[in-house]
């Protein structure tokens, strides 16, 4: 396939035609033209980002040359445009940001780099290192180090690239570092990202003399504790001790914390095996989940299903049905309450705004008060700070979808899909993610057919044949029926 060869036009319906030509790649070819098949793949994800970086720039040029000649304050010009980036890359408002201020960059002030993008021979991390390392010079020191850079920029990896532009950066300007280390230190963080099989990593980004002297110090005390006999890895002391030190507390697994589970109840009670979660973290095998519960010594004044303390672990167990229904709320009310404020927390995970992945900071009304919105799960939805800004921004709208595909209300649910118009008119939708992930059941075989007729032969504990029966959860405090819940039994 020929992917220089020319098309009838280069505008948004001409790229979709290209990607539909895309499609023919993949077939049985020789190991040579595969190759070169992959180099040219790469040379066109390159121009691809040129493209973008062009078009981005021509865009924002757009905005704040409309909204001048509508008066918006200069402050204000181009705000909210790297939130519609991100909607139409399929990312987080961060990075559609991100984005914007590299295609800036390339066309304004690294024209060499540009080039060399736009004819596929460095890669955007590349481009994107080079941005980074020269942020902090003046722009003719930035387009110095651009034009000293372009006759090896072929030829260098990205991490030479990075070494390179900040080596020429320090050289141009010896008050570069300097600058670099204070907005680095300014943007010191602690953060937290949920990891396989129930973990989570908590991460400092710190300087560096901080960052060496707090390991150095764990290490020591870990290498001490194996010596003096612990039978704990070196990694698991040095885990344990992070924890200890931070929390105060004499054992790793005595933390004070609340602790969110989300279960059905046929999880809790042994019946399936559907997958729990925990919100934030993601989702939890059913044994482990039940030890959780199991864990717990007793339950509140208040009965089952609220806080239950184990040593100075709480529990909150929050439970699901096949629709997700939740109790409505006085719609006059503009605060939500705190029952409801959790509710959305847990329904929608993260902030509920397309593509965003961030915590969510604010509880939102999509239709706002100010114009009949009500004060219901419904009309509610988790946003992170930025985006519930964003929403109020000129231009921006957002809207309930009443029915879902297949007839079902989603006010029945109460777990609309949301969907954001942006000043541009592009819709995007944002349904409620699923807390619990489960399988879709099998279908019952044709009772006319020979497999339908096979089975009625089995015994009854290997038919699919269903039957309803009724449990009992029991109050532990007083041994008497709290709430009785009717199953679907498989057998």
């Amino acid at each position: 396939m020929d992917l220089t060869a020319p098309l009838d036009t280069l505008d948004a319906t001409g790229v979709t035609g290209m990607i539909e030509r895309l499609r023919e790649l993949g077939g049985p070819v020789d190991e040579a033209e595969a190759i070169d098949e992959i180099a040219a793949l790469q040379r066109l994800k390159s121009a691809a980002a040129a493209a973008q970086a062009r078009v981005t720039v021509a865009l924002r040029e757009g905005r704040v040359a409309r909204e001048m000649d509508a008066g918006v304050p200069a402050a204000e010009r181009g705000r909210g445009l790297g939130d519609e980036i991100g909607l139409a890359r399929r990312e987080s408002a961060t990075l559609g940001s991100r984005h914007l201020g590299l295609a800036r960059a390339l066309v304004d002030e690294l024209p060499c780099t540009l080039a060399h993008l736009t004819a596929g021979t460095v890669s955007e991390w590349g481009a994107t290192l080079l941005a980074k390392e020269t942020a902090v010079l003046d722009p003719d020191d930035r387009r110095r180090v651009d034009a000293e850079l372009a006759d090896r920029l072929a030829t260098m990896t990205p991490r030479q690239i990075e070494r390179a532009a900040r080596a020429m950066a320090l050289a141009l300007d010896s008050r570069a570092m300097a600058r670099r280390r204070a907005r680095a230190t300014a943007d010191r963080r602690v953060s937290i990202r949920p990891q396989p099989d129930t973990m989570a990593a908590v991460t400092g980004l710190l300087p560096v003399e901080q960052g060496v002297a707090l390991w150095a110090s764990l290490r020591r005390d870990a290498e001490a504790a194996k010596a003096a006999g612990d039978e704990r890895g070196i990694g698991q002391l040095m885990a344990d001790l992070f924890v200890e030190r931070l929390t105060g507390q004499t054992a790793a697994d005595a933390v004070p914390v609340e602790v969110q589970l989300v279960m059905s109840p046929g999880t809790l009670l042994g019946l399936d095996d559907v997958p729990a979660s925990l919100p934030g973290h993601g989702p939890l095998p059913a044994g482990p989940a039940r030890d959780l519960v199991l864990g717990v010594d007793g339950a509140g004044d208040d009965g089952v299903g609220d806080e239950e303390e184990s040593g100075r672990a709480w529990l909150r167990r929050i439970f699901t049905d096949d629709v997700g229904r939740v109790v409505a709320t006085d719609p006059r009310r503009r605060s939500f309450p705190a029952s409801l404020r959790r509710l959305l927390r847990v329904r929608d995970g993260v902030c509920r705004f397309p593509f965003c992945d961030a915590p969510i900071r604010h509880d939102d009304h999509v239709v706002s008060v100010t114009l009949g919105g009500a004060t219901t799960a419904h009309n509610g939805q988790g946003l992170c700070a930025r985006h519930n800004l964003t929403k109020a921004r000129p231009g921006w709208r957002s809207a309930t979808v009443e029915a879902r595909a297949g007839g079902e209300s989603s006010a029945a649910s109460n777990a609309p899909e949301v969907v954001t118009l942006t000043p541009t008119g592009h819709r995007y939708g944002s349904p409620v993610p699923p807390v619990l992930e489960r399988l879709p059941e099998p279908s019952l075989p044709d009772p006319s057919t020979a497999e339908a007729q096979l089975l009625s032969m089995l015994p009854c504990r290997d038919r699919t044949a269903r039957r309803r029966r009724r449990v009992d959860v029991l109050r532990p405090d007083v041994l008497r029926p709290a709430a009785t819940i009717e199953l679907l039994d498989t057998g």
